[in-house]
C-alpha cells in the first residue's frame, strides 16, 4: 500500500494510505450521536408527558393555615 517516490535529490518519499477515519473521530462522534439521542428522546417524553398526564393535584392547605389566613384578612375564622 505504500507508495515510493524519489525527488531530484534522490531522497526517498514514501506515502502512506490512509487507513480510513481517525478513532479518535469515531469515538468522538459515536459519543457525541449518544449524548443528541438522549436530549431528543428526553424532549418527546417530556411533550409527551405534558399532553397526555393529568395535571398535578396541588397539596390540600391545612386547617390552621386557612385560619391564619382569614384573621390576616380581618375574616373571622367559623367557630369562633
Amino acid at each position: 500500500m505504500d507508495e515510493s517516490f524519489s525527488d531530484a535529490a534522490g531522497h526517498v518519499i514514501r506515502e502512506r494510505a490512509t487507513n480510513g477515519l481517525n478513532p479518535g473521530l469515531v469515538v468522538l462522534l459515536f459519543i457525541g450521536g449518544l449524548v443528541l439521542l438522549f436530549l431528543v428522546g428526553n424532549y418527546a417524553l417530556y411533550t409527551y408527558a405534558q399532553r397526555t398526564l393529568p395535571p398535578r393535584k396541588k397539596k390540600p392547605v391545612s386547617k390552621k393555615k386557612m385560619k391564619k389566613e382569614r384573621l390576616r384578612q380581618g375574616v373571622s375564622a367559623p367557630g369562633e
